[in-house]
């Protein structure tokens, strides 16, 4: 099978990035392409066609390839939790829960085998695998159990582009150490370097790049300058790069920024949205007067509730919505939004039951089974009708307190009522449905109602769906990497003008 490794001197390097531009490169020229990540540490994850959880940068870089999502492009992934552990998801299911110090013990054996078995389903079904490291390839305390990165590279014999972010500078010291780390056989795939986040004049770097070449032995084969466009992160880590005005802003909405913040790509539509400035704020920060807030998912629900009320949020956030303003959960923050959350066996970390915010009745239970599926539902509010698709993935299963015959001042959301509420008023939303605000007439009729609280002009909701303008995104990065990145050295059929 052909494949091309991109691995990273650090985290944040820009590996996923450049995955989905490759992937998107390759396709446009006529190949079958597919992402692949062996083991991925992320709380923001996508639901496939079959019911199984990746991490949704695998997910973005199978748009990017023109395919599905398919569990086996990220065949293990980790969903950290608090106190040192993660949920393991293996092959797109959850297996259970398990410490740092356990992992290897437990799941390395099980975990490569997954591994090899998911690249065996790739190749049968496609032409070349663009695989994705994680962290460095040169953490030595860690190369022992490594599934992701080099350990890959060599099942694959796959030629490696290292990437290394100079923004942040030690860029060329990065790199050199990195390769004195690696052992040779693995120090011998990598057929270039590409230096990412690059702000300068290329000129100014040429003696660098130079001094690196004649120093390493290895092309320095693409300098990509800085892309402003926002692109779905992996991490929470991310957020703190993100710009949050805008020139021709007409709205501003207030994201919480939980400690276990998760699947908060779920916003990346309202940031594409030019009259709206999307803020993440700390839950000990001053809530202020924004138009709408979200409370968005969480890996460790209850926890990061607790954390809304010790820090005064969850009465700021009460108090805000008391006086008018739009507050809409998602998924946990849904479950945090009702009256009580229980978790008897502490699945999440916290074990008990405990007080929620109390802004809708309902009440939620921490289960064994996890809810992971994709749905299509049609929607009664803000505007009935509109056709609504996304998908679920949580464990909580939640009931309605009071019944809706004897409480009119709560609707259900959708035609399948067990999917989210609203008040009477339109004030307090609440969903389990992921991608919501991916759908763009229900996007744009719900931001609607805040620019009518403004005294502003409606917007057009006759609009594409995220996905248009996401794919669009795509083809503009992959325009910038292409003409800053040559993949002669690591795919020696690649031509720039004939393709294969």
């Amino acid at each position: 099978m052909k494949s091309i490794m991109v691995v990273g001197t650090t985290s944040h390097a820009g590996k996923s990035l450049l995955t989905a531009a490759i992937c998107r490169i390759l396709a446009r020229k006529g190949w079958r392409v597919t992402p692949f990540k062996g083991q991925n540490m992320a709380l923001n994850a996508y639901v496939t066609a079959s019911g199984g959880e990746i991490g949704y940068a695998q997910a973005v870089q199978a748009w990017a390839a023109g395919t599905h999502p398919l569990v086996e492009m990220n065949p293990i992934l980790l969903k950290p939790q608090g106190d040192m552990t993660s949920q393991v998801i293996l092959k797109g299911k959850a297996v259970g829960k398990v410490n740092a110090a356990d992992y290897y013990e437990q799941y390395f054996e099980r975990g490569w085998q997954a591994i090899t078995e998911s690249l065996q389903h790739l190749e049968a079904e496609f032409d070349l695998v663009v695989c994705e490291g994680a962290g460095s390839p040169a953490e030595i305390n860690l190369k022992h159990r490594d599934l992701t990165n080099m350990r890959v590279a060599k099942h694959l014999n796959a030629p490696t582009l290292l990437v290394v972010d100079i923004d942040r500078g030690g860029a060329f010291a990065h790199v050199v150490g990195t390769l004195e780390l690696l052992e040779p056989e693995e120090r011998a795939l990598i057929r270039g370097v590409v230096i990412n986040k690059f702000r300068g004049q290329r000129s100014i770097l040429e003696p660098g790049i130079k001094w690196l070449e004649e120093r390493t032995g290895i092309p320095v084969i693409g300098v990509i300058p800085w892309i402003d466009h926002v692109f779905p992160a992996e991490d929470s880590l991310d957020l703190l790069e993100r710009k949050p005005h805008k020139s021709q802003s007409e709205l501003n909405i207030t994201v919480i920024r939980l400690p276990r913040i998760s699947n908060f790509t779920d916003f990346d539509p309202l940031e594409a949205e030019p009259t709206v400035t999307v803020k993440y704020l700390s839950p000990k920060h001053n809530l202020g007067h924004p138009d709408a807030v979200i409370i968005p998912g969480s890996k460790t629900t209850i926890t990061d509730m607790l954390v809304l009320q010790k820090t005064g949020m969850a009465e700021a956030i009460k108090n805000y919505a008391a006086a008018g303003g739009t507050v809409i959960g998602i998924c946990g923050g849904f479950q945090m939004l009702g009256k009580y959350l229980a978790d008897p066996e502490g699945i999440e970390g916290e074990s008990g039951r405990f007080q929620g915010l109390g802004m809708l009745p309902i009440q939620t239970v921490i289960t064994g089974h996890k809810v992971a599926r994709q749905r299509q539902v049609t929607s009664n509010f803000p505007q009935a009708g509109l056709p609504v698709s996304g998908y679920e993935i949580h464990q909580g299963r939640s009931r309605v307190v009071e019944s809706p015959n004897t409480q009119p001042n709560y609707h259900p959301l959708f035609d399948d009522a067990g999917l989210g509420m609203v008040d009477n008023g339109l004030s307090v939303w609440g969903a389990y449905l992921h991608g919501l605000f991916d759908n763009g007439p229900w996007r744009r009729a719900w931001l609607n109602r805040l620019r009518q609280q403004r005294g502003l002009k409606s917007l057009p909701t006759g609009v594409a769906n995220y996905r248009k303008e996401r794919d669009l995104l795509l083809n503009s990065l992959a325009n910038i990497v292409e003409a800053h990145l040559d993949l002669t050295p690591i795919l020696p059929s690649y031509n720039k003008n004939d393709g294969r």
